[in-house]
């Protein structure tokens, strides 16, 4: 519930967050109890549990996460390449480039709407099937499945962002080309609202492209939370 998209933003009351792993829990339960039995609890069996569910938890919700970061990323990425934010970003590490937040928000609001909590439920329950109760994960397998998911949003985001890195490419080539054969002419003074207007242009078209492909693979990762690998 810490990492989980929607559920797990800082903007979510404590209490709210509280009550929906409440729900969360009502739900799972009842449908595991049958596979997993365990006998009457005693303190290291129940801390054993709490030590176990919790690192399950973590790369349950490390493993959706990620693709929030998906958006974070290439948003990034476009602002950069658009001239919309500053390379290294504010001192904080709160605010995000507009594009960023814009993404982020539109692609929670479509998760919500269609049905982010039914597909919660269903991976908490397919996530039994690959980390048992009461079992340590692997280090060296979870380490190197972390590191492969890594690499796949850095690569999702790099793709989703694409047109905007295209596009900044060919306007500094044609800057460049401007600038060689028109050397008084203040090409960046000129050029400037030109990138900036061809970035929203770009976010116009792309985000009703980007956003949709998202929500599928955000679907399919909730499907499989724990699948893939190098």
């Amino acid at each position: 519930m810490a990492l989980l998209p929607a559920f797990g933003a800082q903007v979510v009351p404590l209490r709210i967050k509280l009550a929906a792993a409440g729900a969360f829990t009502a739900i799972v339960a009842p449908v595991i109890a049958a596979d997993t039995p365990i006998g009457p609890l005693d303190l290291p069996l129940l801390l054993r549990l709490a030590a176990t569910e919790t690192v399950s938890g973590l790369a349950l919700g490390f493993s959706v996460r990620l693709f929030i970061w998906v958006l974070q990323v290439c948003g990034t990425i476009a602002a950069q390449a658009t001239s919309l934010s500053q390379l290294l970003g504010a001192e904080s590490v709160d605010p995000q480039p507009a594009i960023s937040q814009l993404l982020m928000m539109a692609g929670l609001g479509l998760a919500a709407i269609s049905g982010l909590h039914v597909r919660v439920a269903e991976a908490m329950v397919q996530s039994y099937d690959t980390l048992p109760m009461g079992r340590f994960p692997m280090a060296g397998a979870m380490t190197e499945w972390a590191v492969w998911r890594v690499a796949e949003m850095f690569s999702l985001a790099f793709t989703f962002a694409a047109p905007f890195v295209i596009g900044s490419v060919l306007y500094n080539l044609a800057l460049g080309v401007i600038n060689r054969a028109m050397p008084q002419l203040m090409v960046a003074f000129v050029g400037a609202p030109a990138i900036t207007a061809a970035g929203l242009v770009l976010l116009l078209l792309s985000a009703p492209v980007i956003l949709p492909m998202w929500l599928s693979l955000l679907h399919m990762r909730l499907m499989d939370p724990f699948g893939g690998g190098p």
